[in-house]
């Protein structure tokens, strides 16, 4: 068989599902070792409306400043989704976890196709816990929202704090034991033992078992689940969006997600009496929560909601379903620079009425 009738490619960016879905539907022969970078869109007018009724020629690319010819394109809701739910179980959410339970049950049921989709469920307070892997199951999805509760307990030390403090206390919680904080098998920094201090700053040891690990949950969920699946991928993050603990920065969070093309969609969920505030007014807490919920979706592709007395839990986990079976599914193929090195993406609409929502950049193959 001659050699350009034969077909190679190499989808080397983790979106091999979403690109072969867009190659079905295009007929041309491509070469040896093409490079596919995957995008995942969303398109809404000055009304906030989704739309989904642009072609191709309606979107501008750039990668790095330079314009790319969109290869391959669909309006795409049929591909597999891959959705993890994460959700804040520390102490500043204890009055809020019984709507988040509801609210996640019925985001899943709803979005969830049995033969297609794959959910899992993660709770993170002082510890980041897997209480399900990817499964179709609705039952076993069921059981593990039945099981999320808050940390209800503060262990408070009297004695000081010996030299070799291990700063995650009890049983591994992460399946294995092999990624947890401080394993020092896989976690980025890892020391092995556990010797650390929380967030690998000088905070107080007396409260060792209160934290709020937010990032460290993010990148457990992006690289030790999501890496190496395909098709549509998302994390659905609950929190005030306020970390204490995590092994991790935001900055390695987020690279985390764009490793493995995962979209974050945080909703800021954020009870201000936990702070010792009045209900419904923001502080200090609420503004750092803010930024850090802002940076991991808008940077992966996704948005930040806040719940509000006007727009609640329920209403948005309808939008972003919504959001979910509205996609724009763009490939392209850009020079092939095996650096490793982080590449930014600019998408937009040629229609300056429309404002396109989708990840920032990718990091490129290294060899």
């Amino acid at each position: 068989m001659p050699a350009m009738r034969t077909v190679f490619i190499v989808l080397a960016l983790g979106a091999a599902g979403a690109a072969l879905a867009l190659l079905a539907q295009e007929s041309t022969t491509f070469k040896v070792d093409v490079s596919v970078v995957n995008i995942l869109a969303s398109v809404r007018d000055r009304d906030g409306r989704l739309v989904n009724t642009l072609n191709r020629e309606d979107f501008i690319l750039e990668e790095n400043g330079k314009r790319q010819e969109i290869r391959y394109f669909a309006r795409q809701t049929d591909l597999p989704l891959v959705v993890g739910l994460l959700v804040d179980t520390s102490i500043s959410q204890r009055e809020l976890i019984k709507t988040e339970r509801d609210a996640g049950r019925q985001f899943l049921e709803q979005v969830l196709r049995p033969d297609t989709d794959l959910a899992f469920l993660i709770k993170f307070d002082a510890e980041v816990e897997l209480l399900q892997d990817l499964t179709n199951s609705r039952s076993l999805l069921e059981d593990a929202l039945n099981r999320m509760d808050t940390t209800q307990r503060l262990r408070i030390r009297t004695d000081p704090a010996p030299s070799n403090w291990q700063a995650w206390p009890g049983s591994p919680r992460w399946p294995g034991g092999s990624r947890r904080p401080g394993s020092g098998t896989g976690w980025p920094g890892g020391r092995g033992g556990g010797q650390r201090r929380p967030g690998g700053t000088g905070q107080d040891p007396s409260l060792y078992a209160s934290g709020t690990t937010l990032y460290d949950a993010v990148f457990l969920a992006a690289d030790d689940v999501l890496r190496q699946k395909t098709g549509r991928k998302a994390l659905i993050l609950i929190s005030d969006g306020v970390d204490r603990g995590s092994r991790v920065t935001e900055e390695r969070a987020i690279e985390a997600a764009q490793r493995a093309d995962a979209i974050v969609y945080g909703i800021r969920y954020y009870d201000n009496e936990a702070y010792g505030g009045r209900r419904g007014r923001g502080g200090r807490q609420g503004s750092e929560g803010i930024a850090a919920l802002k940076a991991l979706s808008t940077q992966t592709g996704g948005r930040w909601v806040e719940v509000s007395y006007k727009l609640t839990l329920e209403q948005v986990f309808s939008s972003i379903q919504d959001e979910l079976r509205n996609q724009y599914n763009i490939g392209y193929t850009p020079v092939a620079l095996n650096d490793g090195a982080f590449r930014q993406i600019a998408l937009k609409a040629s229609d300056k009425k429309l404002s396109v929502q989708a990840r920032t950049g990718y990091y490129a193959r290294s060899e």
